[in-house]
């Protein structure tokens, strides 16, 4: 056990604690057992080490451990937590737990055998913790993290302090909100750099990198998270690469699973369930039709790269400004909102308010006459009625 000590103080004299994302004031850090999943590279390692940073003044009382790491390879995490225990620790803040064969059993026997002990696990955003088959639903208070917003990107790159809007506050004040951050900020240029560099909070550790960076991270979770969580055989992690290679270079993407599945030599309903599983692991968004449910066996109506920075990173060909803005608009409202393809504009969101999605000069021709319908318009500072600024809707969280 002194191997994960020591590294967890190593970890903790190395961890910033100045910028924090918006979920760790949402956590309830207090229960017996919390799970955290994101997609790989949104910080949910940082955050826990800031978490034990910032509220354990005796360290020993706190453990951060990966369960990839080799020492798991000959011990076994029941016997750290036995360990841990008998030394008076009260905290297992345990990372990667998908990669460690029957975690859920064991954690289920830690929290039952441990009344004094608190785990916090994270894992791939892959992970359904309440499908395990051991009972953690009774047990686990579930969060997920996504990448930065717009709102924390301009905190993270230029320390400006913003506070975060409901959408409805943005639907009925977004003049007033617009004019206030704009006042004596230029918001377009840094918009434009959110697009490009913005998502993931290791752009600033990436430099020059980033791009490579975000496709390591994609193969890191098809190779290696996926075997862990899925059970797929290597034969599939290659379909599904392929996969994601044809849909990148064709996105927004209105898929015709018949003639995908014959490109990838794959059964129709294996590519709906690839589809959905690309979806699970933060690398594509499967956005329904507006009178579609989503289930595993339904196909999506139109699909997108999850985020803008993906875009650049592996189809910078199809870094157009509408495929930009769409995708922009769709990955900031997931994170609260329902978000499906609307008959009449581009987005329905909580099967209540239409979005036209375009740049400055986009009238809202292709919405009137529907009610509550609005414009998100990229290219303006300040909107005007239902004319919204596309940047706006990146303070949702």
């Amino acid at each position: 056990m002194q191997t994960l000590i020591d590294i967890s103080e190593r970890l903790l004299k190395a961890t910033a604690d100045g910028f924090v994302r918006y979920l760790y004031d949402n956590i309830s850090w207090e229960e017996r057992l919390v799970g955290i999943v994101g997609a790989k590279g949104t910080g949910k390692t940082t955050m826990l080490l800031q978490h034990i940073k910032r509220s354990f003044a005796d360290k020993a009382k706190a453990l951060y451990a990966s369960l990839d790491h080799i020492w798991f390879s000959k011990n076994s995490l029941w016997s750290l937590a036995e360990q841990f225990n008998a030394y008076g620790g009260t905290h297992l803040f345990l990372d990667e737990v998908h990669k460690y064969p029957a975690w859920a059993r064991e954690v289920k026997n830690i929290y039952d055998s441990f009344p004094d002990l608190s785990v916090v696990f994270t894992g791939s955003s892959m992970l359904e913790i309440f499908q395990q088959s051991v009972d953690l639903s009774r047990r686990t208070v579930r969060y997920e993290l996504k990448g930065l917003s717009f709102r924390e990107f301009l905190e993270y790159e230029y320390g400006l302090k913003l506070e975060k809007y409901s959408l409805e506050d943005i639907l009925k004040h977004h003049r007033e909100i617009a004019n206030s951050i704009i006042f004596d900020f230029k918001i377009l240029p840094a918009f434009k750099k959110y697009l490009q560099t913005g998502y993931y909070p290791f752009y600033k550790k990436s430099k020059g990198n980033y791009y490579y960076a975000i496709q390591q991270a994609i193969n890191k979770t098809l190779e290696a998270d996926l075997p862990a969580i899925e059970q797929v055989e290597y034969a599939t992690i290659l379909k599904l690469k392929k996969m994601l290679a044809i849909i990148a270079e064709m996105v927004p993407y209105q898929p015709n699973t018949v003639e995908l599945g014959a490109s990838m030599e794959t059964a129709r309903q294996l590519v709906v369930k690839y589809l959905h599983l690309l979806d699970r692991a933060g690398i594509l968004m499967c956005v329904q039709g507006a009178a579609e449910k989503l289930n595993a066996l339904s196909k999506p109506e139109k699909i997108y790269l999850e985020n803008p920075n993906i875009i650049y990173s592996l189809a910078k060909e199809n870094a157009n400004q509408g495929n930009l803005r769409e995708t922009f608009f769709a990955n900031q409202l997931r994170e609260k909102h329902s978000v499906k393809i609307a008959k009449k504009g581009d987005f329905v969101v909580d099967n209540q308010y239409t979005f036209e999605v375009g740049g400055r000069n986009k009238t809202g021709e292709q919405i009137k006459n529907t009610s509550h319908a609005f414009v998100a318009a990229d290219d303006i500072e300040s909107g005007l009625q239902n004319k919204i600024p596309l940047w706006l809707f990146g303070f949702l969280y």
